[in-house]
C-alpha cells in the first residue's frame, strides 16, 4: 500500500506527458494533412520552443524586473546570447536566400503599444511566449491572461488604423528627417556582417553594463543555474538560450521567416468574435489575406500551430519534472491582474508589431531598428509598471 501510496505522484504526472506527446502527435498530423509539411514541420518546432521555454523557464518579464528592481542581469544577458546567437545565423539567411526578416516602420502608434506591452506583461505575469508556456506548465491564472490577451488583441485591430494616423511631433519630423513613420535594416544598408559587428558591440556594451551595475551593487555576480537534466529539468540559462537559438533559426529556415507568437492571438479573437456575429471583416485591418486566414482552417495558419505546439511541449516537460499541479483556487488580485495584464498586453501587441518574440526578438534577428525602439519603450512601460506595483503592494 504504501508503494503504491509513493508511486502515486509520479504516475499522475505522467498524465501530462501522455496527454502532450499525443495531442502533438494529432496537431502534426492535423496540420500535415490540412496544410502540408511545412506546417506539420512548424508544430515539431513550437514543441520544442515549449519544452525549452518551460524547463530553462526563459521568459523575458522576470528578466527585465529584476535587473531594474535588483539590480540582477543574468537574465538580461543570456537573452542578448539567444540574439547574438541567432543573428550569426539569421543576417547570412535573410541577405542570401529567400526567407526574410521583419523590417517594420517605428510611428508614435508602435511606441506606444510596445510600452503599453512592456507596462501589461509585469501584470499578466509573462511576455507572449511566457503566457503560452506557463499555460502548458498548467497555470490557471494565465489561462486567465491568455483569454483577456486574445480580447485585448482583436481590440487592438480594431482601433488600429486610428493609431497609424497619428504622426510624429513637427520637431521630431522636422530634425529627423521623417513623416509619421520611419524603418531601417542593418543588413541591407551594412551587409550582413556589418550588421551582426553592431548588434554584438551594441548588446555586448549593455551586457558590459548590466555586469558592472550588478557587482557595484551585490559586490558579485550572480552565479546562473546549473542543467539538473535534459529531460526532466531545470536547464541553465545557456541551455535555454542555444535551445531558443535553434528554434529561431529552423523557423527561419522552415516557415521562411522569424518566429512569432501574437498574430496568432489576434486571429483567434477575431474568428471568435466573426462566430458571435461581429463584422470584424469590415475593421480595415482584416482585409486581404487577413481576412482569408479569418475564413480558413486554425491549422492554415503557421503562428497558431507553433504555439499550439508550444503549449503541448510545455505541458510534456512539467509532466516530466512533475510539476503539472493546477491550482484552482485564485485571488481577485490574482484574477484582475491576469485581466489587466493580458489586455494591455493583447492591445499593445498589436500596435507594435508583437510581443518580445515577434517585435523584439524578432526585429533585432532581422536587422530592423524596429526592434531596439520596441525594446526601449517596453523596458520602460515594464519598469513602471514594477514601481506601480511596489506602490500598490502587489
Amino acid at each position: 500500500m504504501s508503494v503504491e501510496a509513493a508511486n502515486m505522484p509520479r504516475q499522475s504526472q505522467n498524465l501530462p506527458v501522455i496527454g502532450a506527446s499525443l495531442a502533438l502527435c494529432a496537431l502534426v498530423v492535423t496540420a500535415g494533412n490540412i496544410a502540408g509539411q511545412t506546417q506539420a514541420l512548424a508544430v515539431l518546432i513550437g514543441g520544442l520552443a515549449g519544452f525549452s521555454l518551460y524547463h530553462a523557464s526563459f521568459g523575458f518579464t522576470a528578466a527585465w524586473r529584476r535587473i531594474f528592481a535588483e539590480g540582477r542581469g543574468v537574465g538580461l544577458r543570456y537573452q542578448f546570447l539567444l540574439i547574438i546567437l541567432t543573428c550569426a545565423i539569421s543576417f547570412p539567411l535573410i541577405a542570401y536566400t529567400d526567407a526574410r526578416g521583419f523590417i517594420l516602420p517605428v510611428s508614435m502608434g508602435m511606441l506606444f503599444g510596445s510600452f503599453m506591452f512592456g507596462f501589461g506583461m509585469q501584470f499578466g505575469g509573462g511576455c507572449g511566449s511566457g503566457t503560452l508556456f506557463v499555460v502548458g506548465g498548467g497555470s490557471t491564472r494565465m489561462c486567465i491572461t491568455l483569454l483577456f490577451f486574445v480580447i485585448g488583441s482583436v481590440l487592438g485591430t480594431m482601433h488600429l488604423s486610428w493609431w497609424n494616423g497619428i504622426a510624429f511631433p513637427q520637431a521630431v519630423q522636422d530634425t529627423l528627417g521623417i513623416g509619421n513613420k520611419f524603418s531601417y535594416g542593418m543588413i541591407n544598408n551594412l551587409g550582413p556582417l556589418g550588421a551582426f559587428v553592431l548588434l554584438a558591440v551594441l548588446l555586448g556594451a549593455i551586457a558590459f553594463w548590466t555586469a558592472w551595475y550588478e557587482k557595484r551593487k551585490h559586490g558579485n555576480l550572480e552565479a546562473p543555474r546549473k542543467t539538473a537534466s535534459f529531460i526532466k529539468g531545470p536547464w541553465s540559462p545557456l541551455a535555454g538560450a542555444i535551445a531558443l537559438a535553434v528554434v529561431g533559426i529552423l523557423t527561419l529556415v522552415v516557415v521562411g521567416r522569424p518566429w512569432g507568437v501574437t498574430w496568432a492571438f489576434a486571429l483567434w479573437g477575431a474568428k471568435g468574435a466573426n462566430a458571435l456575429g461581429v463584422d470584424v471583416l469590415s475593421w480595415p485591418f482584416w482585409t486581404g489575406w487577413k481576412a482569408n486566414a479569418i475564413e480558413n482552417s486554425v491549422f492554415k495558419d503557421t503562428t497558431s500551430v507553433m504555439n499550439f505546439g508550444i503549449i503541448a511541449g510545455a505541458l510534456a516537460a512539467a509532466g516530466l519534472a512533475a510539476k503539472f499541479k493546477p491550482l484552482w483556487m485564485l485571488s481577485k488580485v490574482e484574477i484582475s491582474t491576469a485581466v489587466f495584464g493580458g489586455l494591455l498586453m493583447g492591445y499593445g501587441a498589436r500596435l507594435a508589431y508583437g510581443c518580445n518574440i515577434g517585435a523584439y526578438l524578432g526585429g533585432l534577428v532581422s536587422g530592423s531598428i524596429h526592434g531596439w525602439a520596441w525594446a526601449v519603450m517596453a523596458f520602460i512601460g515594464s519598469s513602471l509598471a514594477v514601481m506601480a506595483k511596489r506602490r500598490l503592494n502587489i
